[in-house]
């Protein structure tokens, strides 16, 4: 979201890099595990060895495509919500700058550790942990893979402060615990934690806890739209299946680290008399239309919760929200 500036500009939005929240994968299913092809045996998502690949082939390909400003270097290592997010601020950037971006800071990622869960067929996943030279916070990635024959993409990535990372359930062998999409045993089934949200940004309630993604939240929308000249009016969608799939990870004390996606819409309109200009590069480069009266901002975001057990109480908690301006529409 932006901050208004003034009735008669749209305002700057944040397009930070991948921030957020955290944590690991798993596929969300009614039974908790997928079976493809008779795959019917639990098995490790992937080798240490093989995760270590993944990263370098996905950082290889993300610094190549942030500093040429082209999608293409990258289409093949990214999925779902990231997919969307890093997909349109490429296009904008290569609207305003072809030629790329010599100064570009190439991303580095060290003291990484692969958290990996077993399951049973396709898809399968991990979970990534690093820091980096752009900060003190950790980097969460999850990896999800379709297929033998797939590459390992990033569907999630978010940024978290060390000290909110839970602690995650792990086996004998080291080996992490998926949740179920069902899972009666928490505060909100992680299946159903996409249309919560959207469902309580729009009527508010108990389900999650205070915070900037919430009741914060709540509370700017609720300010944007009562101000005169630039009226804004909101709409949000859950997305789930696919590459959009949660995914959720057993913390150690009964709890479950998340990861969902939702779509989010934001229109603006100019009240008669008010001009509306748009004044911002990577607006004006996705803009579809006309803003004569009127721009609806789309934006994807990809968070990272802890959901509680539901024999402890409390709302679901947000560790790291990602929002990024994926288009934008003038009438």
């Amino acid at each position: 979201m932006t901050r208004d500036r003034g009735p008669r500009r749209l305002r700057r939005f944040d397009r930070s890099a991948l921030l957020a929240a955290s944590v690991t994968a798993l596929s969300l299913t009614a039974s908790g595990c997928v079976v493809v092809h008779g795959e019917r045996e639990v098995l490790p998502a992937a080798t240490k060895g093989e995760a270590a690949k993944a990263l370098t082939s996905f950082l290889t390909a993300y610094n190549a495509a942030q500093r040429a400003n082209d999608r293409e270097r990258d289409a093949g290592r990214v999925d779902g919500a990231l997919a969307d997010i890093d997909g349109a601020k490429l296009r904008a950037n290569h609207e305003n700058a072809p030629e790329g971006d010599p100064s570009y800071k190439a991303l580095e990622l060290s003291d990484t550790t692969y958290t990996v869960p077993k399951k049973a067929g396709w898809p399968r996943w991990f979970l990534a942990d690093s820091a980096s030279n752009r900060g003190t916070s950790r980097w969460l990635l999850v990896f999800t893979r379709a297929g033998r024959d797939e590459p390992w993409r990033v569907s999630y990535l978010t940024v978290v402060r060390p000290e909110d990372v839970p602690v995650l359930k792990k086996d004998g062998e080291g080996f992490a615990e998926p949740v179920t999409a069902g899972d009666p045993a928490l505060s909100v089934a992680p299946g159903k934690l996409a249309q919560e949200y959207t469902d309580y940004l729009r009527d508010g309630g108990e389900a999650f806890a205070p915070g900037p993604y919430t009741n914060a939240l709540r509370s700017t929308r609720k300010k944007n739209a009562a101000r005169p000249g630039l009226a804004r009016q909101y709409r949000d969608e859950a997305l789930s299946g696919g590459a959009y799939t949660p995914l959720g990870l057993r913390t150690k004390d009964g709890a479950a680290l998340v990861f969902f996606a939702s779509r989010h819409y934001e229109k603006q309109t100019a009240a008669k008399g008010v001009d509306l200009t748009v004044t911002d590069p990577a607006i004006k480069a996705l803009m579809k239309g006309e803003p004569k009266q009127s721009v609806t901002l789309a934006y994807v975001a990809n968070q990272a919760v802890l959901d509680p057990a539901k024999s402890g109480g409390g709302g679901v908690r947000f560790l790291g929200r990602v929002a990024g301006l994926t288009g934008a529409k003038g009438a």
